[in-house]
């Protein structure tokens, strides 16, 4: 399977939907692990519609150097457990919004994996897809200390976010 990568330097995660409609939501993901530098390829590969490629991109990611998996899955959200059966990387999903019950079903569906065969399930939508890229990093900083160093600043930056925030607020008299 030849997989997109959409960053120039080597993918360390590979961010997976099942339908081409998940992609604004899985951007959020791939936005963020551009801004670490942190390279990823991007696929579709449904668990229902394309078994077969699902488990060849699952079984075969360790070897072309992957670390993690990011998973956007809707609906049954049976992507996240068909990639984990097939991998021993670390699985992250991302519940979809595309049912009548709003990703409930989906957030459910990733959660809720027989042992063995676990997939960390985020939030759904676009913040889950954020965090699932969050996550990747920070399993990717435990053996790159400067991996490690860019997430710290970061959340320096969440923090300092927040203080500016809180700040502006008193300033206008609240």
């Amino acid at each position: 399977m030849s997989a997109n990568t959409a960053t120039t330097s080597t993918p360390r995660v590979g961010i997976l939907m099942g339908s081409d409609t998940d992609l604004p939501v899985m951007r959020q993901a791939s936005k963020l692990l551009a801004e670490f530098g942190v390279g990823y390829e991007i696929e579709i590969c449904s668990a229902h519609r394309s078994p077969r490629r699902t488990a060849e991109y699952a079984s075969q990611a360790a070897g072309r150097g992957l670390k993690v998996i990011i998973v956007g899955a809707g609906a049954a959200a049976a992507l996240g457990g068909a990639v984990a059966a097939e991998t021993t990387l670390p699985v992250i999903g991302v519940p979809l919004a595309t049912s009548p019950l709003s990703g409930f079903d989906s957030l459910l569906s990733l959660s809720m994996m027989p042992a063995g065969v676990p997939v960390a399930t985020m939030a759904v939508g676009d913040a889950g897809a954020r965090n699932a890229a969050v996550l990747a990093v920070q399993i990717l900083a435990l053996s790159d200390p400067q991996l490690a160093q860019k997430m710290k600043e970061y959340k320096q930056k969440l923090a300092a976010g927040v203080e500016a925030k809180s700040k502006k607020m008193h300033e206008q008299g609240d």
